[in-house]
């Protein structure tokens, strides 16, 4: 059996979080098809509920707890949209959350995790302190792990915004996703293969957080020690699950310069007039760009978040 969630799980968890989700539309551009050479439809998560499309794993995760774990609270680690989520959705489960966030996490995505009441422990920003802390917390209070992308649940939640997108639009030759620590991609994998077997499946990378790539061109996950990237949301590593879906899934990864990502992010506000951040744009980039060839194919870029911090904006 190929790893992770099947097809009819990814149904499920759709249809168990419908109520609590934004179904979010898929917007066109022609001046931007002109510039890729190819017909592009974005799915525009940055317009999700908590600007992200981490409410669907998160929330599919904690209302899949039962009435014991859930009295526990849950405890997460994230540099901010999944953090968000989490404080979001326990919120609305009436449960405690607890989030470790890195200590460069954005300001704009910590004050959102307090606004929806979550208690935040800032760590510094590697994993291992990630992983330490939120262990820490759940030997005091324990607490339930919800982890960002290493969870079977995380995953078919996150696959349901492929499904809305394949549902939106008939025949899609190509769908990119940004990669991070793979919840999204790895649940876009299992939804597009399963039901649209030959399009392919590409994950969009920064070069300075590029584990992803690294990891599937030698065959063992090779984690990211210090990722460098203005994609502040894309520098977890791969696991072991995601790792395996991707590579069972052929999926391929490209990756996108610093430069590359502005410029993308840049032409997506004035084009679509769109608030994407620097991780949502990053799948636009090699089509915006011209460093993937897309020419004169059907292409579906889910826009992973709109969560930026107005008053550093890396554009003039």
């Amino acid at each position: 059996m190929p790893a992770g969630p099947d097809l009819a799980t990814l149904r499920a968890a759709h249809e168990r979080i419908r109520p609590y989700i934004h179904r979010t539309p898929v917007m066109t551009s022609r001046s931007l098809d002109e510039l890729a050479g190819a017909r592009l439809f974005f799915k525009c998560e940055n317009l999700q509920k908590t600007g992200s499309f981490k409410i669907r794993g998160a929330m599919y995760t904690i209302l899949s707890l039962g009435e014991a774990e859930a009295r526990r609270g849950v405890v997460t680690h994230s540099s901010g949209n999944h953090a968000t989520a989490v404080a979001y959705a326990a919120r609305l489960r009436g449960i405690p959350a607890y989030v470790v966030m890195p200590s460069n996490a954005p300001q704009v995505k910590r004050q959102a995790v307090e606004a929806f009441g979550g208690k935040i422990t800032l760590c510094e920003p590697t994993l291992a302190a990630r992983e330490a802390a939120a262990q820490k917390i759940i030997e005091q209070t324990g607490a339930v792990l919800v982890h960002p992308y290493n969870d079977e649940r995380i995953i078919a939640g996150q696959a349901t915004a492929a499904l809305e997108l394949l549902e939106q639009v008939s025949e899609l030759d190509l769908v990119l996703a940004p990669v991070s620590g793979g919840g999204l991609l790895s649940g876009t994998a299992i939804a597009v293969k399963s039901l649209r077997p030959r399009t392919e499946v590409v994950g969009a990378e920064p070069a300075g957080a590029d584990d992803a790539f690294r990891s599937l061109a030698t065959g063992h996950l090779v984690p990211a020690e210090t990722p460098q990237t203005i994609a502040d949301g894309l520098r977890a590593s791969l696991c072991p699950l995601t790792f395996q879906i991707l590579r069972e899934r052929d999926c391929r990864i490209v990756l996108v310069r610093e430069e590359e990502i502005v410029a993308a992010m840049r032409l997506l506000w004035e084009r679509l007039k769109l608030v994407v951040e620097p991780s949502g744009a990053v799948p636009a980039a090699p089509l915006l760009c011209h460093t993937s060839a897309a020419e004169g194919r059907n292409v579906g870029v889910i826009l992973s978040g709109g969560n930026v911090d107005l008053d550093h904006l890396p554009f003039s």
